[in-house]
């Protein structure tokens, strides 16, 4: 089944469930945005309570990417984008934003880096990805999500059956630190290392795959919530202009204050 471009073809509800993840996300840097560069002790403790749910939504952003990939015919370029745009956002948070007094927002390895090298990925693995029964896909994601997903701490474990410690001599340089190993004063406002959520990627394409093979339920091509389905379509511009319309309102507000 194609997945059309045009709102009529649309499959709605995966707009509405990644704007559900995209407005989780604007809240959530807000209160930090709030709480640190503002001082607001409330928008702190709100960070603070949220922090333990962050990983899902953001979790359920990069799986529903992974079944977006199954019905776009253009993921190079989809992915260039991103890439290009990533590489933006490192160049002004780490050298634009320090230069002007803006200090730990630095962004090295983003969200929006992970997604372009995922869909790059994708694009070269489609064809045989194809051929590999669906669930089989996600089970073997799921496994290899455990078994990567303690990394950053130099081990790969799958519970009592398997442990192996990394040579510590990987994490005395940041330079694999897209692959979640690097040093432990390394730090960054956003950083989503390839593993172990690749796996979270890639469990979404199965998904994508299932369901371009057997058809989209009908009810998922209805549009219910116009506001979430609006954010879903329009996520990465979204992402690029949030942060900067959240710092100005708090701004100004700062200011009234």
């Amino acid at each position: 089944m194609e997945y059309g471009h045009s709102l009529k073809n649309r499959i709605h509800f995966i707009d509405e469930i990644r704007g559900f993840a995209v407005l989780c996300m604007i809240i959530y840097h807000g209160f930090y945005l709030f709480g640190t560069f503002f001082e607001s002790e409330t928008a702190m403790r709100l960070f603070e309570f949220f922090m333990p749910v962050q990983p899902i939504f953001a979790g359920v952003f990069i799986f529903i990417c992974g079944i977006s990939c199954t019905f776009s015919k253009s993921n190079v370029r989809r992915g260039l984008v991103l890439l290009c745009i990533a590489l933006c956002m490192t160049l002004v948070t780490t050298l634009i934003m320090p230069a002007a007094g803006f200090t730990g927002c630095e962004i090295y390895f983003g969200i929006l880096h992970f997604l372009a090298v995922s869909v790059l990925l994708y694009s070269v693995l489609s064809k045989p990805l194809f051929g590999i029964m669906p669930f089989a896909g996600i089970i073997v994601c799921a496994v290899l999500y455990a078994f990567t997903s303690g990394i950053e701490s130099g081990t790969l474990s799958y519970g009592e059956l398997i442990s192996l410690t990394l040579p510590q001599s990987l994490y005395e340089t940041d330079i694999l630190m897209p692959l979640g190993i690097h040093t432990k004063d390394f730090a960054a406002a956003d950083y989503f290392p390839l593993f172990p959520q690749i796996f979270i990627f890639f469990s979404g394409v199965f998904a994508g795959i299932y369901l371009s093979q057997k058809g989209y339920p009908d009810w998922s091509k209805t549009k219910r919530i116009g506001f979430l389905s609006f954010l879903g379509r329009n996520a990465l511009l979204i992402y690029v202009v949030h942060m900067p319309v959240i710092y100005a309102v708090g701004y100004a507000i700062y200011v009234i204050i």
